[in-house]
């Protein structure tokens, strides 16, 4: 009896080892690819040396966007290629769950239009991104085993519009350009406006008393659900090496006309020199 109690514990316990390993091989697996994507990336992002924004481009825009450009870029400022990112905050999985740590990654390009962000807690790992044209999300538990995968043409202009909103963080890339433009709405207000590879995906951008994007409002896809009021939400602006960005981000979903929030980030590290996975 004893004999059989001994081989049932070394069986359970090589399975627990084989799975660990398993676990630990799809996780290092992951980790390669991301490393792989990041750096095709940013290898077939557009050249922009030589390119400076000069204020006298700014003629005709409306005039919350002169005021902004003309605040968080300086004349002569050198167009961004793409940025690194690191952040910490908080997150939902949907809007009436509890909150949960997270930390991140992001890798972003001005041109053409793309991005990869890759979030981690204690249970799982998404992965959000854009590139060639297309969007998709992943989720996988323990950084591992696969939950979830978004792909189609919603995604495709979610992750758009989570570029483009996130240009804040890149501000040559919303000068305007063959892809983009801005509308006047008011003193305090414009749409902005992007086209790429057959996606449109457009914001209504507040600004605040700073000259500082405080909001952009659109429509957007949660899933593969029809398209719902979002506000993404920025603050804490600072200077980042000689640009002014906002530090913190907050997305919400608009329901029944009360904000409910579901990410919450603070950026802790941001390059715009060292274009490689962290």
């Amino acid at each position: 009896m004893k004999t059989w109690k001994f081989l049932l514990l070394g069986s359970a316990g090589l399975a627990l080892a084989a799975t660990g390993v398993a676990l630990l091989a799809a996780e290092r697996a992951a980790a390669c690819r991301l490393r792989a994507d990041v750096a095709r990336l940013f290898a077939e992002s557009a050249d922009v040396a030589g390119q400076v924004h000069h204020e006298a481009r700014l003629v005709g825009l409306p005039a919350p966007v002169k005021r902004y450009f003309r605040h968080v870029l300086r004349d002569g400022q050198p167009y961004l290629r793409g940025l690194r990112l690191r952040h910490n905050g908080q997150f939902k999985t949907e809007i009436d769950k509890d909150w949960v740590a997270i930390e991140g990654e992001e890798y972003m390009r001005a041109s053409p239009a793309g991005f990869i962000w890759q979030g981690a807690t204690s249970l799982f790992t998404a992965r959000d991104e854009y590139t060639d044209g297309h969007g998709c999300l992943s989720v996988r538990l323990l950084g591992a085993v696969p939950l979830l995968r978004g792909e189609g043409p919603a995604y495709d202009q979610g992750e758009l519009l989570r570029w483009l909103g996130e240009s804040a963080w890149m501000p040559t890339a919303l000068l305007p350009g063959p892809e983009l433009a801005w509308v006047d709405v008011d003193d305090h207000s414009a749409r902005l406006l992007c086209r790429h590879d057959g996606q449109e995906a457009a914001y209504l951008v507040r600004f605040n008393e700073y000259d500082e994007i405080a909001e952009c409002e659109a429509l957007r896809h949660r899933g593969d659900g029809p398209p719902e009021p979002w506000l993404g939400r920025f603050s804490a602006y600072r200077d980042w090496h000689g640009v002014c960005v906002p530090t913190v981000l907050e997305a919400s979903w608009v329901v029944g006309g009360r904000r409910r929030p579901y990410a919450r980030f603070v950026v802790q590290d941001l390059d715009y020199t060292v274009l490689k996975p962290y």
